[in-house]
């Protein structure tokens, strides 16, 4: 997906993979201090790709100032094409994570998404969006008039990451919410987001109800439970990777940037059960070497495989 009115040389590549959401500032506090680093749930999938070799664009907003300027060197480090129309808003948007002692995180949030409509020249091989992008007017409106108009080729891929102090009713945000499952071809969530959307539902059903609507591939990560992988005609639990943890931020987008990333290698096999078994095992080696160190920092490829051929303990 190449956009009109290209500025940057690196605009010009043939992506196979382009993720649509947020960019923000990540201020983390934590018992020893306040820092902060890039983040948002869509830029961190698009950086783990990218520190995975695979060609990603993100197509974002964010503000004119210094930590607009950090998000882009950011994703420029691992080769990530920040696509043209970025430095947009009046300024870039924050979430405020605050730790606790077992390593997850609260969130209270400054958030404004508001991108600039592009039109797409061509369709890449995967369209991955989630998050707050597909809830927050009036941005959602453009996220999912790009969703509408992707290629039968194309495969989307569709996280929530629900954020409740950002969506309204719940009744509103699962309206939005299974509104979009149509138009995906691969839905990841948390447990957290799966519990919260179906109160009532066990993880098996949730599943269920996702392929009902019209997903192909339904994920359910489950934390140190391993993760669900579902299909019309296959259901596989992968364990976890047992492991320290030193905090959770960004494992969930290092799966999916895994996830995605195995996707893309499927050829012809579809979600064969040995496909998903690899890539689901894949996947969860990833998030396991984020949550390993600090914030969001995915594995690259050659850390990714090293721990992959390790043998099992």
């Amino acid at each position: 997906m190449n956009y009109l009115n290209t500025t940057r040389r690196d605009t010009n590549r043939i992506l196979d993979v382009i993720v649509i959401g947020e960019a923000l500032t990540d201020v983390v506090v934590t018992p020893d201090g306040t820092r902060g680093h890039p983040g948002g749930s869509p830029a961190n999938v698009a950086y783990g790709l990218g520190r995975l070799g695979v060609s990603t664009g993100l197509l974002t907003a964010f503000g004119d100032d210094s930590r607009g300027a950090g998000i882009e060197l950011h994703l420029r480090s691992a080769g990530v094409t920040v696509l043209p129309g970025a430095y947009s808003l009046e300024r870039t948007s924050s979430a405020t994570e605050t730790l606790v002692e077992d390593g997850s995180a609260c969130y209270d949030f400054d958030v404004v998404w508001d991108p600039k409509p592009l039109a797409p020249a061509y369709i890449p091989k995967v369209l991955h969006t989630g998050s707050i992008a597909t809830f927050l007017a009036p941005g959602a409106g453009a996220v999912k008039t790009l969703m509408q108009h992707r290629d039968h080729d194309c495969i989307v891929t569709y996280d929530p990451n629900i954020r409740p102090a950002l969506l309204g009713s719940h009744a509103e945000a699962l309206s939005i919410f299974e509104d979009l499952i149509n138009l995906t071809g691969v839905v990841k969530l948390s447990t957290e987001d799966a519990t919260w959307l179906y109160p009532h539902k066990n993880l098996d059903d949730i599943a269920t109800r996702l392929l009902g609507l019209g997903a192909g591939l339904a994920v359910i990560t489950q934390g140190a439970q391993g993760s669900l992988l579902a299909t019309p005609a296959t259901r596989l639990t992968i364990p976890a990777v047992q492991s320290t943890v030193a905090d959770t931020i960004g494992a969930g987008d290092s799966y999916t940037a895994a996830l995605i990333m195995g996707l893309l290698t499927r050829g012809t096999v579809g979600y064969a059960p040995a496909l998903l078994e690899q890539v689901g095992r894949t996947a969860s080696m990833a998030a396991t070497i984020t949550v390993r160190r600090p914030g969001a920092n995915p594995p690259t490829t050659d850390e990714l495989w090293a721990h992959l051929e390790q043998p099992a303990a």
